[in-house]
């Protein structure tokens, strides 16, 4: 659900969307990145674009925005309606690119495995790149640590709509 707001940005703004965190969507604790240097390059026009186009236009981003907030809250009401969308989205774009979608699928699997082959080091770069996120944008970072935190919160009070930890058995067994 965190990757929603951003995928529909670039859904609205026409841009191409990187299909990768797409397919994650929805699966609790699901964080899949592809291991080649070139993803973080390829979201980096995406995103001059998009902060272009918001000079460009700024009432124009902050309906986008506005938007984007509304969806990101009824995703919060009705998590499995924006999962069954999203599924709805995705299964769509694989019918127009199945070369495509059959290539992230295989990705996705190889990264998947890597990281229970090697869990301490997808940790590691997934520890690297949110702190690079943080030194990119802090303010973002604080955002980012505060709903952690809030979400630590949640969990610690009912456990049981919280995912297990990888390797933990569920709450309550």
């Amino acid at each position: 659900m965190k990757n929603c707001p951003l995928i529909a940005i670039f859904a609205m703004m026409g841009g191409v969307i990187c299909a990768a965190p797409v397919f994650a969507q929805g699966l609790p604790g699901a964080a899949v990145h592809t291991q080649d240097a070139a993803a973080p390059a390829d979201r980096d026009p995406m995103k001059g674009r998009m902060q272009q186009r918001c000079k460009d236009n700024p009432q124009q981003c902050a309906d986008m925005k506005a938007k984007l907030q509304e969806r990101r809250e009824q995703c919060q009401a009705d998590p499995q309606k924006c999962r069954d969308e999203m599924k709805a989205q995705r299964e769509a774009r694989c019918k127009g690119n199945p070369q495509r979608c059959e290539e992230m699928k295989a990705k996705m699997k190889a990264r998947r495995e890597q990281c229970q082959a090697h869990p301490q080091k997808c940790r590691a770069e997934r520890r690297a790149r949110f702190e690079q996120r943080c030194q990119q944008n802090p303010q973002r970072c604080e955002e980012m640590k505060a709903r952690i935190k809030e979400r630590q919160e949640q969990c610690k009070v009912d456990p049981a709509k919280c995912p297990p930890a990888k390797g933990q058995p569920p709450a309550g067994k």
